[in-house]
C-alpha cells in the first residue's frame, strides 16, 4: 500500500466518523484531555495544516472543513511535492513520509477518540493496530518521555499521554491504547 493509498484509506474512516456525529454530540467530552469531540476534529485538521506549512481555511461544518484538509493533503501526496523535503522534529524527511507519520497515524488513534467521545465503533483495523504498535513501541525511551512531555514540540502539544497500564494478555488494540495515553476499557473520556 503506498503512503497516499494507507492515507485514503485512514481519511474514508476518520470522514465517516465526522459525518455520524449527531449535532449535539459536538461537545461532549473525548477522552483527549481537556478536548471535546469538535476538538479532536479541530486538532486533526490543524494538523493537516502544519504538514502543508499552511492554515486550513474554516467554516462552521466540521465535515467540510475536514474535506477540504483531506483534499489539499491528498493533491499533495499525489503530486511531485510529495517528495519535497521537509524540517521536522525528528529530523529532515520527505513530505509523504512525514504524513504518513504524524497526520495519517493521527487519523487512526483521534479516529478512536472520536468514535469513544460520540458512541461509535471504536475498533481499529488490525492491519493499523500492527503498525502503530510496532512505531510506537520503536521509538526510544528518550524521546518517548518528550513525546509524553506536554509541550515539548510547541506550546499546547501532546504527542502521547502517560502510559495507562493495560493487561499484557489485552487485545493488541487496548495495549496500543494504553500505551499512547488513552484508556481503552473505562467509557469516561
Amino acid at each position: 500500500m503506498t503512503i497516499a493509498d494507507r492515507y485514503r484509506a485512514r481519511a474514508d474512516a476518520f470522514e465517516q466518523k465526522i459525518a455520524n456525529v449527531r449535532p449535539e454530540q459536538w461537545g461532549d467530552p473525548s477522552p483527549c484531555a481537556k478536548w471535546t469531540a469538535l476538538e479532536v476534529v479541530d486538532h486533526v485538521i490543524d494538523m493537516h495544516g502544519v504538514m502543508l506549512g499552511e492554515a486550513i481555511p474554516r467554516t462552521e461544518d466540521p465535515l467540510a472543513d475536514f474535506r477540504e484538509a483531506r483534499r489539499q493533503v491528498l493533491d499533495a501526496l499525489t503530486s511531485d511535492r510529495a517528495k519535497t523535503e521537509v524540517s521536522t522534529p525528528g529530523g529532515p524527511m520527505t513530505l509523504e513520509d512525514h504524513v504518513d507519520r504524524v497526520v495519517s497515524d493521527d487519523l487512526v488513534l483521534h479516529g478512536w477518540d472520536l468514535a469513544r467521545a460520540t458512541g461509535q465503533d471504536e475498533t481499529i483495523p488490525a492491519t493499523d493496530v500492527e503498525r502503530l504498535w510496532a512505531t510506537a513501541t520503536a521509538v526510544p525511551p528518550e524521546l518517548m518521555e518528550r513525546f509524553r512531555t506536554p509541550g515539548a514540540f510547541g506550546p499546547g502539544i501532546e504527542v502521547y499521554g502517560a502510559e495507562v497500564p493495560v493487561p499484557e494478555d489485552a487485545p493488541l488494540q487496548d495495549r496500543l491504547l494504553g500505551y499512547v495515553g488513552r484508556d481503552p476499557v473505562s467509557k469516561d473520556p
